[in-house]
């Protein structure tokens, strides 16, 4: 697999839609843009190349921008925390890019990637903390808790289940068929599940300390705050005192909006937002 060709902030790259990093992070390649672009992608139940509707989130930034979706590096050992899984991307967009980048974190990779600007500001254009703020809320601490606990278990089924009854709306058509949807979707996310869950469990246990409140000022980069009001995960009120701590961030807030945060209204923003970086000459 070879490297990427780097002038400036432009990048050429001869890489496979999916596959792994030199340093051995797994990404999901898409977009035609001339600018390389990183997502630190939410929590999995395996840290690999994903398929399906993962690697279509970002599509609206194809012409803009080549979209990395990176997960973290497969085989955590314990104890691994989220600033040294920001230490990985920092090694990795070092090695691969050579200089900054805009940097979308989503859910988990956004609280990693609050680490990432504040310890490698000089990595980071523009900020995107997409559904994602400083903390998780004590709800979300103790479902992410229990899921890591059927995880270890093997109960891949049931830990599924969980996660996607999250998610779902909570009110709307979609709400209604919630019971088929997470019958057959947890069926089909257990036949993917890894024989091995310490990647989720260590992320798990790794995020359930995360409380960056007391840093947010140390993050310089220019940040969007982007989600739903309704985020299962964080309450409006984390989101606010996200983008409050940081000094140049805004917030937008989308009501009647779950987790992650989509649509229109969302890639229209995240765009304006990234493409006036280009229109200052950063």
């Amino acid at each position: 697999m070879t490297g990427a060709t780097v002038t400036g902030p432009r990048v050429t790259s001869s890489r496979r839609a999916a596959g792994y990093f030199r340093s051995g992070i797994p990404y999901n390649r898409s977009g035609h843009g001339p600018r390389p672009l990183v997502v630190f992608q939410g929590m999995l139940f395996e840290n690999r190349p994903q398929s399906g509707v993962m690697t279509r989130m970002y599509r609206f930034l194809g012409d803009d921008y080549t979209v990395y979706v990176a997960l973290r590096r497969p085989g955590l050992r314990g104890g691994c925390t989220l600033r040294d899984m920001a230490d990985d991307y920092a090694a990795m967009i070092r090695e691969e890019f050579g200089g900054p980048l805009d940097v979308i974190g989503v859910s988990t990779g956004g609280s990693i990637a609050q680490h990432f600007a504040a310890d490698h500001g000089d990595l980071v254009r523009r900020l995107v903390l997409h559904s994602s703020a400083c903390t998780l809320s004590d709800a979300a601490k103790r479902l992410q808790k229990e899921v890591a606990r059927l995880a270890e278990q093997r109960r891949w089924r049931e830990a599924s289940a969980l996660m996607l009854d999250a998610v779902l709306p909570r009110s709307g058509a979609m709400r209604r068929f919630s019971g088929p949807i997470v019958a057959v979707g947890s069926r089909l996310m257990s036949w993917r599940a890894p024989a091995d869950p310490t990647d989720l469990v260590v992320t798990v246990e790794a995020e359930d300390g995360h409380d960056f409140r007391g840093r947010l000022a140390e993050i310089a980069a220019p940040t969007l705050v982007a989600a739903g009001a309704e985020d299962p995960f964080y309450t409006p009120a984390l989101f606010a005192e996200t983008a409050a701590g940081i000094s140049h961030a805004r917030l937008i807030l989308y009501e009647g909006m779950g987790h992650p945060a989509a649509g229109r209204r969302f890639a229209r923003d995240v765009l304006t937002f990234l493409r006036q970086a280009v229109a200052e000459g950063q």
